[in-house]
This record gives C-alpha cells, structure tokens and sequence, in this order.
C-alpha cells in the first residue's frame, strides 16, 4: 500500500525536474495534525507542515458523524498568495498554525468526538498530494447540567484564574451583546452607518467583519471599508489586526430602487476578552427603513485617496442644504441666482421683460413696470421651483419636455407676432383676421394685463432657459436624496429670485427711462422688437441646421442695417446722432453680408462666419477645426459595455452629455472641445456622449441611473473603469478651468 501511494503521488505530479534522489514523506508525516478541546464548544486542530511542505488553504475541510454534535464554521488563518500552476492564485499554509472549529452539542451528544479532517497539499520539489483524509477522535468535556454557553465560558474563565493563584477573586464574562454594544443608523438613501461600542478588556477582529443585505430588492451593497486596527499577535490566528475603542463604519448602498424602502442588512463578527477567552461569531440582523436613493451611488467611506478628491459643486451644494444652516443656505443659492442671470440661459430674459413694459406705451409708471417685472420674476421662479421640485423627487425633466421642436417653432412664432407690433407692421405683413387675432394676443401679453405677463415668465422658465447649472442640480440631489420638497424647493425658490433680481431692476427701469412719446419711443420700441427677434432665432438654433440659422442672424442683420438708414444719402442737415446711428447700420450691413457668405460656405457660427475660408487658406482640406472625436451611446448597455471594453485597455473614460436643445452644450462645443490645450489633455482617453436630445424612455433611464436632470453634465472613468463622482461635471467651464479639471479627473 506505501508503494502505490508514492506511484500516486509521483503520476499527480507536474515537475520540470526529475525526482529520485529526494525521498518525499508520506502525507501523515508531511503533514501532521492534532486534535484537541479547547471547552464544551471549541475544538482546535494543530497543523505541524514539514519544511519544504504547504497545504492548500481551500482545501481544509471537517466533517463529523458523532449523535448530536454540529460542526460550526472553521475559523482558517489567511495563509500567504502563492500563483499555483494547477490552481492559479491561491492560498497556501505552511509551518505550524492552529484551526477553531466550533460545535454544537445536544443534551445526549456523544462523549467523544469522531472527526474526519480532508487536506490536500504539495512538496516545493513540485509533486503534488490526492486529497488527504484523516480520522481523529477526542473526549469533549462533560456537559454541565442547565449551563448556558456563557456559564461554560465563565466556568472556563474561573478555572484559568484559580489555575493562575487568583482563586479569591472572580472575573465576570459578559455576555457578547454586552461586550460588543452594536447599533446602526439610517443616514441618508445611500448609506447606513455601523457603530460597535467595545467594553473595555475586549476587542474585536478586523477581519472577521462581514455584511450582507436580505429582502433588499433594488438594493445591493458597495465597498465596506473598514479603518485600521492595532496590530496583535493572537495565539490562533497569528499577527492581525483588532480594535479595542468604540468603532463606526459607513456601509454604502447602490440603488436601482430609489424610492423609499425597508431592508434586512445582516451583520457578523468576532472578538474575545483579554481574559483569554473567544466568543462564538456573532451575527445580527437589522430592519432598516430607508429614505429615497440617487441611483447608482455609494457614499462609501472614502479612502485616503478619495479623501483628497474634492467634492464636486453640486455635492458640495446638496450637502450644504442638508447642514441644517437654512438661512445661510438660502443666502447662497441667492447669491448663485445672481451670477447666472448673464448666463445663455438667462440672459435672453432681459429683452422679454424689457418689450413687456415697452410694450405698455409711453405712459407707464414706475410703480406699474415694477408690478409688472415682479409678476413677470414671481411667475418664472414659481416654475422653476415646481418643475424643479418635480424634477427632484420623479427625475422627470419638465423643461427638457418642452424642448420639443413644434413647441419651440410656435414660441418663437409669438416671439415674431410680439415684435411685428412693436415695428407697427401687421397690417403690411398679414391678412386682417389674423392680423386681429395676433394684435389681440399681443396687446393682452404686452398691455400690462397681469395674467398674461404670468403666463409669460411661466413659459420663459420653461422654455427659454432649460439649461442645467450645479446650483439647480444640488438642490435636484437634495430632494432626490431626501425626499425633502421643503427645504430644496425654498433653495429653488431663492436661486430663482437670485436670477430674477436684476430683470426686476431692468424692467423696474424700464418704466423710469422710456422716453415719452415722439420719435425717440418709436425707435426704442423697433429696437425691442430686433431684440425678440433675436430670442426668435436663439430659440431656433435648438433645432435648426447651423447654415440655415447663419441666413436668419444675416437677415436680422442687413434688415436692421436698412431700418437704420445705412441706405440712406447722407443729408448735411442731419444731426450727429443720425450720423452716428446711420454709421453703426453700414457696420451691421457689411457684417449681414460676411454672414451671408459664411453661410454659404459651410460656417456655423455667427461670430466666426468667415472661419471656413482661414482654415483653407491654411491648407487644412477638411473644413473643420480641431475637435474632438466622439462615440456616441445611447443605452446603459452600450455604456457599460464600453467602459468594459476601456478599462481592459488601460485607458480613462469621459461621458458627456448633450442635447441639441442645450445652449451650455453647445459652447462646450465651440469654446471648449475645440481647444488644442482640452484635445491634449485628453488624449488617450476614450470619448463617449449620450445624446438625449430626444429625451425618450431610454434617455430618461439613463439620466435617472446616475441621477441627472440634463446636460450639460459630464462624468469621468478612471482606468479601472469606476466613475469618479467628485468630479463629475454639471454647467459650463470654459477651456483653461475644464483643461485643468480633467487633468485631475483621469489622473485618479
């Protein structure tokens, strides 16, 4: 029989070198083992490994068939990584180590213990042992009548102490939920945090921490990342680490279910008493009733790495809200509202305002363009509050609904009909029914009527300035997180009275400064209307080509210019400031013309028209500038797959979304991706972007699982391909700031 085990071992093996003058041990001599009774409910097993000799730590494996008795979890040292060309990278044991096995016992177990312990390990020579089987036996003690683990525990804690002279003197064991006081706490929808309360003489194991959710659907667990411990050497599982203080670990949560739900988060973990004494694992589970949840997003405690990423803007904003400091808060968003009035969004605000009290004619007062701009303010920031309030708790996007191109078409129709009376032209332009019907319109919306002035500010919220800011989307997150309307609503509120301070000033002045009645009120009032005419065609650059909005800016152009006398003979008689306003029309005229002609060659951009014919001239055939080169997705499975394919390449992704309805997009385009210094820095990073442009069921979907309300918002993966949230991306940077952001978003 020893001589067909030593063929076995010698037929498993897989050697470079040949085996014959090295005589291997058999496999109860390679591999010696021991078994032993710690007390009524611990066994251990003591491994002796000859040198030379190791053990397959996955290997290690116990059974027993004794009447009343079931073995627990064997608590195995962690071993050493050892790349094994059978078994790939594995853990293997060497030397001397002990295992616990804990056990059950019933009231009529057995005396003894009948164990079979299966192995399976390998000589450094290269041969490698069959599975090794062993049978060992060992007398348990006698069970103590009515005694309660803790009592054997404490009778085992008595005994040592009288073994050691200090008979006199009892030592108490507490129980483990005395010694280890946990408990958890619900901080937001994406994080719940652990504490453990160590009684002083106890500690716990680091790595004997695990968690699991139960009955969590849509709920799934991120990285628990726990903090350092001391180090010890312990006398079973060699040098670890323990915590003696009171501890707190934040276990984060990815959400696909955002909406409030309950959850089962199971918890295990071990520790002992200085005493000497171990207690059993110890396992809990909590019901937890969690708030709402941002899609896909783990508030994990961060690293030492993530500790010095910086919080992005709209993280930054959101957590502000939940500081508990309204009024501060409040100020802030205020004070936001302020610096995005000049915004592209914003900004075309001020001639809608402006034509409403123009509008009203020579008479008004100041006291009247005040009540009319503070309905026309009031009305825009309610919208912007009730869709954004929406927004937040549907992640539905109510302005991007109103993107729609027949919806834009009609409003800047009415933009036209408004300015048409403003020159005075519906009977040269129109058939006199409709002619009636629109000068109806336009003098209820501009004659001071309260309620079309709402309804004005209504529209122009959400049609004119749909555009995504990191104020709008802190607030967005706040709800989103919280389920709190009140709080980030009142944020939304004051970000819009931010906004609307200064068309309150304008239209407010309006009412001071109109000239009275005479030539000088017709001219400003024609100058309104070129005004809504070119809110018109900004609202028609969403959805019309490039070349097509290049002829409408050159016709807004060359008609001004004529309506300006640039045509006109120059009379003597003339007064300078004819002169002058007849000079500014000739200058507006030649510049109709280069629009014209960009526009026939290909340009795009109105404040470039002749771009095409520079970049000819330099050589460059393609007839486009520097820019870079986009994949476009359009489904979290495309992306996914995507950042897949990156990450097993090495390489960074960037993820941009955009919408042809999105001004910010647009300059992103223009300013900032066709920058040599943004091309650079993004070199060797994998460009995707995700055209919502539709705004469908897949767009929403995607939007919602990174918890998005629109463009302009970009995100970054680093080559692992795991999003880096501190520094996503949301409202528009110009090209030295975004240069500099991506530097530090794909060096991560």
């Amino acid at each position: 029989m020893r001589y067909l085990v030593m063929l076995l071992m010698v037929a498993l093996s897989f050697s470079a070198q040949a085996i014959s003058d090295e005589e291997l041990l058999l496999p109860e001599e390679a591999f010696r083992l021991e078994l032993s009774s710690i007390d009524e409910r611990t066994l251990k097993a003591d491994y002796q490994i000859a040198d030379g000799y190791y053990l397959y730590r996955s290997k290690i494996r116990y059974k027993t068939d004794s009447r009343g008795i079931t073995l627990g979890e064997p608590e195995i040292p962690k071993g050493k990584i050892k790349q094994d060309e059978f078994f790939g990278e594995v853990a293997i044991l060497r030397g001397n180590f002990s295992v616990i096995i804990p056990y059950l016992r019933d009231a009529d177990a057995a005396p003894s213990l009948e164990l079979t312990a299966s192995s399976q390990g390998c000589a450094d020579v290269g041969v490698c042992y069959p599975p090794y089987h062993q049978k060992l036996s060992v007398d348990l003690p006698s069970a103590k009548p009515a005694a309660s683990p803790m009592n054997s525990l404490a009778d085992f804690a008595q005994d040592l102490g009288n073994s050691l002279g200090f008979g006199g003197q009892e030592e108490e064991v507490l129980e483990p939920d005395q010694a280890f006081i946990f408990s958890t706490e619900v901080i937001d929808g994406n994080t719940i945090k652990a504490r453990w309360d160590i009684t002083p003489g106890h500690y716990l194991y680091r790595d004997k921490f695990k968690f699991s959710l139960q009955a969590a659907e849509g709920v799934s667990l991120g990285e628990v990342i726990l903090p350092q411990g001391k180090e010890k050497d312990d006398e079973f599982f060699g040098r670890i680490q323990v915590y003696h203080d009171p501890i707190e670990v934040n276990v984060p949560l990815l959400r696909e279910n955002l909406a409030p739900t309950e959850i089962t988060l199971a918890v295990s973990y071990q520790g002992c008493a200085d005493i000497g004494i171990c207690y059993p694992p110890i396992k809990k589970q909590e019901l937890l009733m969690l708030p709402a949840g941002m899609a896909g997003t783990a508030a994990a405690a961060p690293t030492p790495a993530q500790a010095a990423a910086p919080l992005s803007e709209q993280d930054s904003l959101a957590a502000s809200l939940a500081s508990g400091n309204t009024l501060v808060t409040l100020l802030t968003f205020f004070g936001l509202g302020l610096l995005l009035t000049f915004t592209p969004c914003v900004f075309p605000m001020i001639p809608i305002l402006s034509s409403i009290i123009a509008g009203h004619g020579d008479n008004i007062s100041t006291r009247k363009a005040f009540g009319l701009s503070l309905v026309y303010v009031l009305a825009m920031a309610l919208t912007y509050t009730v869709a954004g309030v929406i927004a937040g708790l549907s992640g539905a996007n109510l302005q991007a609904a109103f993107q729609d191109p027949w919806i834009l078409g009609s409003f800047a129709v009415v933009f036209v009909a408004l300015s048409m009376s403003m020159f005075g032209f519906y009977e040269l332009q129109l058939p006199s029914s409709l002619q009636s019907k629109l000068t109806e319109i336009s003098n209820h919306q501009q004659g001071g009527h309260l309620t079309g002035v709402a309804i004005m500010g209504f529209l122009s919220a959400l049609i004119v300035g749909p555009c995504v800011a990191p104020p709008l989307m802190g607030a967005l997150i706040y709800i989103s997180q919280t389920g709190d309307p009140i709080i980030g609503g009142a944020a939304l509120f004051a970000l819009s009275m931010g906004m609307g301070a200064p068309l309150l000033l304008i239209g407010t002045s309006a009412g001071k400064l109109l000239p009275k009645a005479g030539g000088w009120m017709d001219a400003v009032k024609a100058v309104f209307g070129v005004m809504l005419l070119a809110v018109a065609i900004w609202m028609l650059e969403r959805i019309l080509p490039g070349e097509v909005v290049m002829l409408l800016w050159a016709l807004l152009a060359i008609v001004s210019a004529i309506y300006m006398g640039a045509l006109e003979p120059v009379h003597h008689e003339r007064s300078g400031w004819y002169r002058l306003w007849k000079g500014l029309g000739i200058v507006l005229l030649i510049y109709g013309a280069l629009l014209l002609i960009g526009g026939a060659i290909g340009s795009k951009d109105p404040l470039q028209p002749l771009a095409q014919l520079r970049l000819a001239s330099a050589g460059t055939m393609s007839g486009q500038p520097a820019k870079l080169n986009f994949k476009t997705i359009k489904s979290l499975d495309d992306l996914n797959r995507e950042v897949a394919t990156a990450s097993r390449q090495g390489k960074p992704v960037m993820l941009d979304f955009y919408a042809d309805w999105c001004v910010s997009c647009k300059e992103f385009e223009k300013y900032t991706f066709s920058n040599p210094g943004v091309i650079d820095a993004l070199s060797g990073t994998v460009l995707l972007k995700a055209d919502v442009t539709a705004n469908d069921e897949i767009d929403q979907a995607l939007l919602k699982h990174f918890g998005l309300i629109g463009p302009p918002s970009i995100l970054f993966y680093n080559q692992d391909g795991q999003e880096q949230r501190p520094y996503r991306l949301v409202g528009f940077l110009d090209a030295e700031a975004f240069r500099n952001h991506v530097l530090k978003a794909i060096s991560k």
